[in-house]
């Protein structure tokens, strides 16, 4: 069942490709996007379906979503220069922490840290309040976070305190 939820949120991630930004069918696939994302977890832990395919999935979920979600918005939000840059020094990082993770564990790796679902959950909800909340000021509290979160991820993944989550 929890497989099943991550797949929808490919299917749906996908979906909003076909939908204009910030229409009502934008949202709702968002939202439901979003919804099976909070979700599948839970579930796999209840029913003690957790496994390393459902983690791989779900961090291959979240990717296409955040792709999807940039390939939507970049192209209509304003987004000042220092944050661009900000940004492109934390795909750098989390890059760097694939590759190390990749080198110590002979795996892919991704730590699913509460600063790195903090950091999730703030770009979840940014697209929700983007028309009331300056882009400048949204986008210093993510990248904030961000930046902890892939900083906190290469120390775990250096330091071999690993464990599968």
């Amino acid at each position: 069942m929890a497989n099943i939820l991550t797949i929808s949120r490919i299917i749906f991630s996908i979906m909003l490709l076909l939908f204009p930004a910030f229409s009502p069918t934008f949202y709702f696939l968002y939202l439901i996007a979003g919804f099976t994302d909070m979700i599948d977890g839970t579930i796999a832990r209840k029913t003690n379906s957790v496994s390393e395919f459902g983690s791989k999935l779900d961090s291959i979920a979240d990717f296409i979503f955040i792709a999807v979600c940039f390939i939507r918005l970049i192209p209509i939000l304003n987004i000042p220069t220092f944050l661009w840059i900000w940004i492109i020094l934390i795909v750098i990082i989390k890059v760097i922490n694939v590759i190390s993770g990749y080198i110590i564990r002979k795996e892919f790796v991704v730590k699913h840290t509460i600063l790195n679902k903090i950091t999730g959950a703030l770009l979840f909800i940014f697209p929700l309040t983007v028309s009331i909340i300056d882009i400048k000021y949204s986008g210093i509290a993510i990248c904030t976070i961000a930046t902890l979160a892939a900083a906190q991820e290469g120390h775990l993944i250096r330091s071999s305190s690993l464990s599968q989550d």
